[in-house]
């Protein structure tokens, strides 16, 4: 009996684990099998590659419907939606030959389109791509995306800027959980690496609807790096060397999968002395060095699927306050310096029902950022500590109508341990429901949503009321209801017209209720004001795009109006030698867009040409300009793509030249800023030195050697230009 029941249970597992399989082939327009075609189911975590003979295949699927990618470069990408409920599946998928770059699956919006299904015009970027550019940090690089910018302090601290909107007003998710770093502080950087990081995606505008509070300005979603495919182990090692700073960055890392079970890590570390100039002289203090580690694990069956990710990332930055002083190639940073620890946990996790799912997303990030005036021992010493919550439900389909639910919110605690307090002992609490559907027919999409949240704020007293570093105690509740209507159509086969209008809002920060004291970095004694309203705009977007085989064009452009848009504001008193700043609030707009085009002329198949031009204009209700506002740039791009036969495959080389115009719409406390000219060349491909293959890229940054000074430094004020000429040598092995 007991050999029988184990026959039983042997045969029955046998029997689940064949069921509800899907194969089948890809083909060309000429009927012929295309090897190396990219396959993947993004929310199981599964991917493949097609073999010689074109064919691929995934088993254990769930009972439900599935959104499988086909990708392959020179092809235009295809997202097949399958109901998998029979034991197996054959589906044969022929694919078009296309110029352009894949259409990718977009994540950060709520039904995980590919972007030509997408209402929202979603920019989405690989890092690859942008490592390509040879700049030496992430945000550097994001800030080559049309309508995203920086403020930066130096060559290691990066605040993204969207639109002309920065700090708390935009939102930044990573492993699928939004980012709380203090990030209120033009001086506090990201604390993310681009090793392990797969893809970012820009959604410039409010997503207050899929986020809640802070997205107002809009939002960057970083994907991670994908699993290996299934059955099979991957290890990888890269290397860079910027001659700028004598930097270096190392990466190395490992992943492996079966058919359920995937597993990855990924270690990395970056270090830089300090920048120079032009003229060959380098700024004081802007080392820095990085530490990051992430790994992951994921299970996947035919009933839900779940990863497990975390991430360390450890940073040591120099703060530049002497300018151009003691010259040193040192890489061991002095003070005062910043040191940063931050530990990110995610837990993501879908459970298949019979027509329908729910996706939960769970989120701990500890972070823990010391400042360092003239000894070891900390000044300002900030643990803040954030769970963060998404829960999901998605409808069963009605006829063609998709449907989603839910709830999200966050519990945060900010403890100070240091002698000074830049801000006080707070808890914050979120919470937020919301609701949206996606309706099809013929050429046309309709998405609409609405949703409320409530943030609560509760700060404690400190110090003596009245003098400078006190904080008296706060307890604010901030309500929102929001919504956001897009619609998109394909005018004619080529041509898409999107029009998103959509409402956000963003809660007052505890640095702009309770501030008492000399803000870092400005010289300014700023006093917080606990009277401050939810900041609440209306964005309206409009997306013109056209695309053939040979020609891309867009024109993006936006109108955003704000009410109660928060500020600081000089009252013409002085305290201790500073000028003393209130935050107060008006309304306000900001308006522009991006345009571009994308020429690939025929027969010339190894030529690109790229070419855009971003503007943006904000103004208070009174007309005097608003602070951070980038200035116009323009920029172009040839880009050629050949083989060396026996020696070089995907070769390309880019020439791109960028030029950023005056800013002289400035406001109250700004200086205007003169315009300047880069020059920028890139070169690599896939190298085959008999049975090694590699990867190379050489880049030339600012090659010209050309001093200037970016309107969003934060080194400005001080008259402190920016990063000279840099050489970025980088290779990468797959062991």
């Amino acid at each position: 009996m007991k050999k029988f029941i184990i026959a039983l249970f042997l045969g029955t597992s046998a029997l689940l684990q064949a069921q509800n399989t899907i194969s089948g082939t890809v083909t060309d327009m000429f009927n012929l099998p295309v090897k190396g075609v990219s396959v993947s189911i993004s929310e199981l975590h599964k991917g493949t590659t097609t073999d010689e003979n074109g064919k691929y295949q995934f088993s254990n699927l769930p009972n439900k419907t599935l959104k499988i990618n086909f990708t392959m470069l020179g092809f235009a990408t295809q997202n097949q939606s399958v109901s998998i409920g029979s034991n197996e599946i054959i589906l044969n998928v022929l694919l078009e030959e296309a110029i352009f770059e894949m259409d990718e699956v977009i994540v950060s919006t709520a039904f995980n389109k590919i972007q030509s299904q997408n209402v929202m015009k979603v920019e989405h970027e690989t890092i690859k791509n942008l490592q390509r550019k040879g700049t030496s940090t992430l945000i550097e690089g994001l800030a080559t995306i049309p309508g995203v910018s920086q403020v930066s302090t130096g060559a290691s601290i990066g605040k993204p800027v969207i639109r002309g909107l920065s700090g708390n007003r935009v939102l930044v998710y990573s492993q699928g959980v939004r980012i709380e770093n203090q990030q209120f502080g033009d001086e506090h950087g990201l604390g993310l690496n681009d090793a392990g990081v797969e893809s970012v995606e820009v959604i410039k505008g409010p997503a207050s609807l899929l986020y809640g509070s802070d997205a107002l300005g809009g939002v960057l979603y970083f994907n991670p790096e994908k699993f290996a495919n299934a059955n099979t182990f991957k290890a990888n090692f890269s290397q860079k060397y910027f001659s700028n700073t004598l930097g270096s960055n190392t990466s190395l890392g490992l992943k492996t999968s079966t058919d359920n079970w995937k597993f990855m890590t990924r270690g990395s570390y970056n270090t830089h002395s300090d920048y120079k100039i032009a003229d060959g002289e380098r700024v004081t203090n802007t080392r820095y060095n990085e530490t990051d580690f992430k790994t992951g694990i994921g299970y996947s069956n035919s009933k839900f699927s779940s990863v497990l990710r975390y991430n360390y990332n450890k940073l040591d930055l120099g703060i530049p306050e002497e300018g151009i002083a003691e010259q040193s190639t040192s890489k061991k940073t002095e003070f005062p310096k910043q040191g940063i620890f931050n530990h990110l946990l995610s837990l993501n996790s879908i459970f298949y029902l019979e027509n329908s799912k729910i996706d939960l997303d769970l989120g701990y990030i500890a972070n823990d950022r010391s400042e360092f005036e003239d000894s070891n021992d900390a000044a300002l010493h900030m643990k803040l500590k954030t769970f963060n919550y998404n829960l999901k439900y998605h409808l069963p389909k009605t006829g063609k109508i998709e449907t989603i639910v839910g709830v999200q919110g966050m519990h945060q605690t900010n403890r100070n341990s240091g002698e000074e307090y830049l801000i006080p002992d707070a808890v914050t609490n979120d919470f937020g429901v919301f609701g949206t559907a996606n309706y099809e027919w013929n050429r046309n999409v309709l998405q609409a949503g609405l949703r409320f949240d409530n943030r609560n704020i509760k700060t404690e007293a400190q110090g003596i009321a009245g003098e400078e570093g006190s904080f008296e105690a706060v307890d604010k509740s901030f309500d929102s209801f929001n919504a956001a209507l897009g619609y998109k159509t394909n005018l004619v086969d080529d041509l898409t017209l999107r029009l998103n209008i959509a409402t956000g809002f963003r809660a007052p920060n505890l640095a702009e209720l309770t501030s008492n004291g000399v803000h870092e970095g400005t010289n300014r004694y700023e006093v917080g004001n606990t009277n401050l309203k939810t900041e609440q705009n209306i964005q309206t977007d409009l997306n013109l795009e056209y695309k053939n085989s040979h020609f891309e064009f867009f024109v993006n452009g936006f109108y955003n109006h704000i009410n109660n848009y928060i500020y600081t504001s000089a009252t013409g008193e002085t305290i201790n030698t500073n000028l003393v700043f209130d935050y107060i609030q008006d309304n306000a707009k900001l308006y522009g867009g991006e345009v571009g085009l994308h020429l690939h002329p025929h027969p010339l198949d190894w030529l690109h040409f790229e070419t855009s031009f971003e503007t943006v204009t904000g103004k208070k209700q009174n007309n005097d300009y608003l602070p951070l506002i980038p200035a116009n740039n323009w920029d172009n791009t040839i880009r050629t793509e050949f083989k060396i036969k026996n020696l070089l495959e995907d070769g390309y080389a880019t020439l791109n030249v960028s030029s950023t115009f005056n800013q002289k719409n400035v406001s109250g406390f700004e200086t205007t800023s003169n315009g300047y000219t880069l020059l920028n060349l890139g070169f690599g491909g896939t190298m085959k030195l008999g049975k090694t293959v590699f990867d190379i890229s050489v880049n030339g940054n600012n090659l010209l050697d050309k001093k200037y000074i970016a309107h969003l430094s934060r080194l400005k004020t001080d008259g402190i230009p920016n990063i000279g000429r840099t050489i970025v040598l980088g290779v990468n092995f797959d062991l």
